[in-house]
């Protein structure tokens, strides 16, 4: 697919404010939140922790309904989970009795008839041909979100939401999983929405990063990447994008150490 996003609108989001009550008092999560984003676009949304970047993927997944303002997907208001979006957590979620098959054929919402070629179409997908058997404690932990990737692929939903899916794998696990989902994203065409505390992996796979302030959030900031694909992340202009966005986030303050290896 072209590195440039479809002028088509998939997502709007206009004047969205969010709070949660805890004993009996009201914090606001997220304030004022008016957001465009277009089919087939990578967007990234870093922010520190609490700054409402989970919550606001959580609303538009559905599973978070009680907010003001508008949210929606290709002009129909979003009322709760459907396999228009697919969902990818922090933690793989994926159920220990069944196979990494039925894992994924666990999400698939259509006939039957076409269950099983879809698994497999899936597995091959995210680089798990051979192992629709195994078990998912038989798997890595790059495997096991290879597997959720898939399963939240199988109903070809219009958006992909990412809660932060490489958080837990080691540094090189995680580079192989960035180069998957860069993979998944030219050939299926999903708009993609990539929530991530890590600035680093926001350049390399975005479009354009959205930069949260602290609770309430809101969004202080947008870059566009004007970078091509496959991106040298030692580069003079990726080194300076990733500056930029920790400026804008931290102020003056220097990056502790050097992001590339």
């Amino acid at each position: 697919m072209s590195d440039k996003p479809s002028s088509q609108l998939a997502l709007s989001i206009r004047a969205l404010n969010k709070e949660f009550i805890v004993n009996g008092k009201r914090i606001p999560v997220l304030r004022d939140i008016n957001l465009s984003i277009q089919r087939g676009e990578f967007v990234a949304v870093v922010g520190g922790s609490g700054s409402g970047k989970s919550t606001l993927l959580r609303i538009i997944a559905g599973l978070e309904t009680s907010f003001s303002g508008t949210v929606e997907l290709d002009g129909k208001p979003i009322m709760g989970p459907d396999t228009d979006r697919g969902f990818v957590f922090q933690e793989h979620r994926l159920l220990p009795w069944l196979t990494v098959g039925k894992n994924i054929a666990f999400g698939w919402r259509g006939p039957k008839e076409h269950r099983n070629q879809l698994v497999s179409t899936h597995l091959d997908l995210v680089g798990l041909k051979g192992f629709g058997t195994a078990y998912p404690h038989q798997l890595s932990g790059g495997m096991s979100q290879r597997a959720a990737i898939a399963r939240s692929l199988i109903n070809r939903p219009k958006v992909l939401l990412m809660d932060e899916p490489f958080g837990a794998l080691d540094a090189f696990t995680k580079i192989q999983m960035q180069e998957e989902v860069m993979k998944i994203w030219r050939t299926e065409g999903t708009t993609v929405i990539l929530v991530t505390h890590d600035i680093e992996e926001a350049v390399y796979l975005a479009d354009r990063v959205l930069v949260m302030s602290n609770r309430p959030g809101t969004i202080r900031a947008a870059h566009e990447i004007y970078l091509s694909r496959p991106r040298d992340r030692n580069s003079a202009d990726f080194v300076e994008y990733r500056r930029r966005i920790f400026r804008e986030f931290f102020g003056e303050k220097e990056e502790p150490f050097a992001y590339a290896i």
